[in-house]
């Protein structure tokens, strides 16, 4: 003080110097200056709010008042702890400076001072600490110290968080500097390898650092510090547990030692005001069509006739008993929304396909009145240039599209309708996965638009893939959006192509091999996923479906084998998937639950049930059986469990790596064009497949030969086995893939006749150059000595 005007700086309790309000001779005389903010408190309690407010407008601007410990004005609680301004003491405090002062204990009652810490104790405390600088700030009033013997380092609580020291929210309230801090033991044969925080889903480095704790009790899981901070503030020491096993005391006991703050107070969220009303409100209205009901659709009497159910299945429908003839409450009721999804077997978000009016069921007009360009193919015997009516060919001269579907009548082939009418479903059926695919092929070229040019080369063991192709995807440097490169390693295996194309295509077909052979699928050919702890702690299932993602979008082949239950599930949520019996892969599972379901009397099922009460027990599915119809609702119960519950977690471990890319939220889009790929095998190579593949490019002068019709010839004679290649060779001949990816070929396969002696194939630019010939004879020789010369060459 000078003259008794104030300094104008912020206060300090921790020496004799600083202004302490009501003290200063400003307030006593009426006027202030730039006065500090503990002052203002104080002077707005003595001269009244509505003076207060005008001289405080008048002279100077309001700033939260800084902490008496740390001298910072920041209010965080969730770093620093709640910030409380007591004016009756005219002390302004974060409750985690309070707590973690290492001169200071509790020694009043919860209501005496500040939570029990008695003023006296606090101005003694700030007193102690003005005389100590902070070793990080080089500031005083550094008042929490390291209790490691022989450490003599001060600091303050916010320099601390900075520095990574550990505060301990338990016993006596010990802090550690960054050089004594407790740290989490890491063994030398544990992956380094980044993982998923389990809250908030990013990548979490494998590193002993401050901002990174793995639980004690799953080895491989990972959380960031702030996460778990966040996640304790909300929960609660009630309900802050591991977030994957649920283990409480285990877990706490490792977060607390490593400074994690676990508040004594219930959650969040049980916290909030009539925060579950909503669920109280039960649905009372009758939806039947005719409400018998004099006193309307709402009236609801209990324990009578108007007595209203609700839909045992949904909930958010309702009856009169009287109005549905229900005899008693006991019996179940299901509104006509469930009974109809139940018996169709299909699913609220599933979209239903219907037929094209031209499609429906007469047999005559929609076979002849929108032809395909793309005919069946003839029997043997039949003329070669009636094989395939569309090839695509585009003339050299204006390069404008010209296609054979101009031919005269006379050439068409005249189909008989009978066997035709005999496959038609068949036919439809294949015709409808058809263009499911194309459709699908579309949505995986969007897709790809991610893919840059950026190149993450992958070195595979074909004698080992799962693990090479685990280590690459693992690797640091990987990008599922980079452009990838397959080199194989293994000398005796590795295939020679003109392009990387033909590698990452053959390594993505054998990794999908393996998946679908692995532990993580059961089943023989419609395949559900499996339970296996070992993979699940290793994270293999978000793996697997993260390697199908990346095979999809960079070309590989579809997986073909999934079963149509877990597709759902992953497309609509297992809640909204019903199973049945056979979608138990388990025969011994299957047989129990057969056993049950086909019960004919109330004692056989009680004696089938009192056989199986390990098992039924086990799934957690006992009830007390009191009579036959109780049957299904235990046959339910133990589908759901088999074939849904037991799966849960690696089902959502794997539904995350299907998003890589965006595929799944494309396939929870377009459901019925994913299943195509998922659940079907992929179409046998035919003629007219490869035909519609290549792009002709063909001049006039070629036109007039033939060259086109040789071709389509050539591929009639290798479909019908007269030749001795086969459609695969000749797309590995061109592409270096034995079939079509779902997401087709880039660039699109090409076809020139061009005056070379033999056939040439550029993998690069998957372009076919075809000999022109004169007669068809020698355009076969040639191709098939050209194909199968070159294929047993690159074997050997």
């Amino acid at each position: 003080m000078d003259g008794g005007r104030c300094e104008g700086r912020v206060p300090d309790f921790r020496n004799a110097g600083g202004c302490w309000g009501l003290n200063c001779p400003s307030v006593r005389a009426g006027g202030f200056s730039a006065g500090s903010p503990l002052d203002l408190v104080v002077g707005r309690a003595a001269l009244g709010l509505e003076e207060f407010t005008r001289m405080s407008e008048n002279n100077f601007d309001i700033q939260s008042p800084p902490c008496v410990l740390c001298g910072w004005t920041d209010n965080c609680p969730e770093k620093y702890g709640e910030k409380r301004t007591y004016v009756e003491y005219n002390l302004t405090l974060h409750n985690y400076c309070l707590l973690m002062s290492s001169g200071i204990w509790q020694r009043g009652e919860e209501n005496e001072g500040v939570d029990g810490f008695l003023i006296e104790d606090i101005r003694k405390e700030v007193n102690r600490a003005a005389r100590l600088m902070c070793n990080i700030c080089r500031k005083k009033g550094a008042s929490i110290g390291c209790v490691a013997p022989k450490c003599k380092r001060s600091y303050h609580f916010p320099c601390g968080l900075q520095k990574e020291c550990v505060f301990q929210f338990m016993e006596d309230f010990r802090s550690y500097c960054w050089e004594h801090k407790p740290v989490q033991i890491f063994s030398d044969k544990e992956s380094r390898e980044p993982s998923q925080c389990t809250i908030c889903l990013d990548l979490v480095e494998h590193l002993p650092l401050y901002s990174v704790l793995r639980s004690p009790c799953c080895k491989n899981t990972w959380f960031h510090r702030e996460c778990l901070q966040y996640q304790a503030l909300s929960a609660g020491i009630f309900f802050f547990r591991c977030a994957v096993c649920n283990n409480k005391d285990k877990f706490q006991k490792e977060m607390l030692r490593m400074g994690i703050h676990i508040p004594e107070k219930d959650a969040s969220w049980e916290l909030e005001d009539n925060a579950y009303q909503d669920l109280l409100q039960c649905y009372q209205h009758c939806d039947i069509r005719r409400c018998l009901c004099k006193n309307g659709r709402d009236y609801n009497k209990p324990d009578s006739k108007w007595e209203i159910k609700r839909c045992q299945s949904c909930g958010s429908r309702g009856t009169h008993l009287a109005c549905s003839s229900i005899k008693s409450w006991e019996q179940n009721w299901e509104c006509v929304e469930c009974r109809s999804i139940f018996a169709k077997g299909k699913y609220s978000k599933r979209k239903k396909h219907s037929l094209a009016p031209s499609e429906k069921m007469d047999g005559t007009t929609c076979l002849l009145e929108e032809p395909s360009p793309k005919l069946p193919r003839q029997s043997p015997g039949s003329q070669r240039n009636c094989l395939l009516q569309s090839p695509k060919i585009i003339c050299q001269n204006n390069l404008s599209p010209c296609s054979l579907l101009e031919l005269p009548t006379s050439n068409r082939v005249a189909m008989s309708l009978s066997p035709l009418m005999s496959n038609r479903n068949c036919s439809l059926r294949k015709k409808h996965l058809r263009m499911q695919r194309k459709e699908a092929s579309n949505i995986l070229k969007e897709l790809k638009q991610q893919i840059n040019t950026k190149t993450t080369r992958l070195n595979i063991n074909t004698e080992n893939i799962w693990k090479s192709a685990l280590k690459g995807f693992r690797q640091r440097n990987f990008r599922p959006t980079n452009t990838i490169e397959v080199k194989f390693t293994n000398c005796k295996n590795r295939v020679k192509t003109d392009s990387f194309t033909g590698s990452k295509h053959l390594f993505f077909h054998l990794l999908m091999l393996h998946i679908q052979n692995s532990s993580l699928f059961e089943g023989s050919s419609a395949k559900n996923l499996s339970v296996d702890p070992q993979a699940l702690k290793e994270n293999l299932y978000f793996e697997a479906g993260k390697m199908i993602a990346v095979s999809l979008v960079h070309g590989g082949p579809s997986p073909g084998f999934f079963s149509k239950i877990l597709f759902d599930c992953l497309v609509y949520g297992p809640e909204n998937v019903k199973p049945n019996l056979d979608d138990v892969a388990d025969a011994g599972v299957a047989q129990t639950i057969k056993k049950i379901k086909y019960s004919e009397s109330l004692s056989s099922l009680q004696s089938t049930v009192h056989d199986c009460y390990d098992f039924l027990a086990a799934a957690g599915c006992l009830r007390p059986i009191t009579s036959l119809r109780d049957k299904d609702m235990l046959v339910n119960d133990l589908l759901i469990h088999h074939v849904i519950k037991r799966i849960i977690s690696p089902l959502e471990s794997f539904r995350q790596g299907l998003k890589t890319l965006g595929l799944l939220e494309k396939m929870e889009m377009h459901p019925d064009a994913f299943s195509s790929l998922f659940c079907h095998k992929p179409e046998n190579l035919s003629a007219e497949a490869l035909c519609d593949l290549f792009t002709i490019h063909s001049s006039t002068d070629v036109n007039k030969v033939g060259a086109a019709d040789f071709w389509m010839g050539y591929l009639q004679d290798v479909e019908s086995g007269e030749s001795v290649v086969t459609l695969q060779d000749i797309l590995f001949f061109v592409t270096g893939c034995s079939s079509i990816p779902p997401i087709g070929f880039d660039p699109e396969p090409t076809i020139k006749f061009l005056p070379v002696h033999y056939p040439i194939g550029n993998r690069l630019l998957n372009c076919l150059e075809l000999p022109i010939t004169r007669t068809y004879e020698n355009f076969k020789n040639k191709m098939e000595f050209t194909i199968r010369n070159t294929l047993r060459g690159e074997k050997e």
